[in-house]
């Protein structure tokens, strides 16, 4: 019988080998291939499922062919922006499959469709998983899903409210005449002068962040910003190409820089935090600030209330700095140069801030009368929106209308392909027409719910009114000082890196008013 003993490794060995190999097979190939049968018996077509990869290598190849070179000046940009979602939904339609390596992602083209993903009554959707080197750009409150996020998403939301952003308005004020006088130097010897505004628009940003959310200056803040940027560009090109799990702790060169980058930041808001907790510890307040608040709430010891530790309050912080800073920079940015495209605009907008605002700076109550320079900025959120598409994940199988959605598949909602359609908009949809907007948005479009930027439902963005107030006394302030047009360097050339940005730039000529 002991004869018989060596062979009950070996045994093990194959047993084990033989349940990797199912496992594999049926992760690679059974259950995509199951979840295609149950989409083509509903009549959504698609490229065929293709092991492992999926559709990944012809979208970076779409996105590649895209962003080689600039497109002439149009507001025609779903092809450069989303190639690979306008070549599939021309090719298959308005609702039709992709496959993200194993995973099917369904776009979803219908804006009442799109409201009862978002709505969520009945929690059948949550965020996509993240590939794990994705998540260290920022976690925070947007990766959370259920109870957790609810009871976080209470803490923070007070910071947002009204009364606090009206606080604000005089931190938003020394940001934006900061960047005034910048401006005002460099033209001061000529009247005039070229800049890309890009770069200008994330100091001012990420300068009224610091200030507002942490009581520091731009300063302090800069490196993090810098930081991030980088760490964006690291995390798209991770999240283009299958994730195999324990690849993040290989000691690739650009594995070691993505954990270099996250230690420093963390480090750095380590240590605002605990300058707050010191000037707490003399006397002072944590005050009522985002960090402030969020401190309230850690290591609290009472089991009745909500608590978080310090290494979450850090990611919301990272969150916090890199959306707040990102979103509104990019709609400032193209705001200019769709302003130097339509210099009727330009003026009109120039005229109603005069008029309301005069000479003074504008302030909480008189940004709240510019109505033309609100329709300005819907306009350019429905052309050029931040966050270019949404996605969820089906955690069971649901029903929306007559469409059984399978559990694990993935929902596209493509908010840029959405905002530029003539069924929605009308013939002009690819044109800047700010008077669209002139009843307000819920009249904008032919349909309800095809316009939404910044999100919908109970996760809609909860810097939506930061961000707005921010936009209109920055575009006011410019407006007040300064004409502007496209410079003859400027290439166009929307893409998208988190956020859609300008890729080589957003190169203005400014001519300072004189009156």
């Amino acid at each position: 019988m002991g004869e018989f003993l060596p062979l009950l490794p070996l045994a093990s060995v194959l047993a084990v080998l033989l349940f990797c190999g199912l496992k594999a097979f049926y992760s690679l190939w059974w259950k995509p291939k199951a979840l295609e049968k149950q989409l083509r018996e509903q009549g959504v077509r698609g490229n065929p499922y293709r092991i492992l990869y999926g559709d990944m290598k012809d979208e970076m190849q779409a996105v590649k062919e895209a962003w080689s070179k600039p497109i002439a000046l149009t507001h025609q940009i779903v092809p450069r922006v989303a190639p690979f979602a306008y070549q599939t939904v021309q090719k298959y339609g308005k609702t039709s499959l992709v496959w993200i390596g194993t995973t099917p992602r369904v776009i979803l083209w219908d804006p009442q469709t799109m409201r009862e993903v978002l709505l969520d009554k009945l929690g059948q959707f949550q965020k996509p998983p993240f590939n794990p080197l994705v998540r260290l750009l920022a976690r925070g409150v947007a990766s959370l899903e259920g109870e957790e996020w609810a009871k976080r998403r209470r803490v923070i939301t007070p910071a947002f409210h009204l009364e606090k952003l009206k606080g604000m308005v005089p931190a938003f004020l020394i940001s934006c005449v900061d960047l005034i006088k910048r401006w005002q130097n460099l033209t001061s010897a000529e009247g005039s002068c070229e800049i890309d505004v890009w770069p200008e628009f994330q100091n001012l940003t990420g300068d009224v962040i610091s200030r507002t959310a942490f009581g520091s200056s731009y300063e302090e803040g800069t490196k993090i910003f810098e930081l991030q940027k980088e760490q964006a560009v690291l995390v798209i090109e991770a999240a283009r190409v299958p994730y195999i799990p324990g690849f993040r702790f290989l000691p690739t060169a650009k594995n070691k820089r993505r954990m270099h980058i996250d230690r420093e930041i963390k480090t750095m808001l380590r240590n605002m935090i605990e300058k707050k907790l010191n000037s707490m510890k003399m006397g002072g307040s944590l005050g009522t600030d985002l960090l402030g608040l969020l401190l309230q709430f850690s290591n609290n010891n009472d089991q009745k209330n909500y608590s978080i530790t310090i290494d979450e309050v850090i990611e919301e912080c990272k969150l916090f700095y890199f959306a707040g800073q990102e979103t509104t920079s990019v709609w400032l940015t193209w705001t200019m140069i769709l302003l130097s495209f339509h210099p009727n605009w330009q003026q009109r907008a120039r005229e109603e801030v005069l008029k309301i605002c005069g000479k003074n700076t504008p302030d909480f109550e008189s940004v709240g009368h510019l109505k033309i320079v609100t329709m300005i900025l819907y306009e350019v959120l429905r052309l050029y929106p931040p966050a270019t598409s949404l996605f969820r994940r089906a955690i069971k199988e649901t029903k929306l209308g007559d469409f059984s959605v399978p559990a694990g598949t993935d929902i596209w909602l493509p908010t840029i392909l959405i905002h530029h359609d003539r069924e929605f908009w009308g013939e002009d949809a690819n044109e800047f027409n700010p008077e669209r907007f002139s009843e307000g948005i819920a009249k904008a479009s032919k349909v309800q719910n095809a316009f939404f930027p910044f999100g919908w439902g109970p996760r809609i963005c909860l810097g939506q009114s930061f961000a707005t107030i921010e936009a209109k006394m920055a575009l006011a302030t410019i407006l007040q000082h300064f004409s502007f047009e496209l410079s003859p360097s400027y290439a166009h050339a929307p893409y998208t890196v988190i956020t859609l940005q300008p890729q080589f730039g957003a190169h203005i000529i400014l001519h300072q008013l004189l009156y």
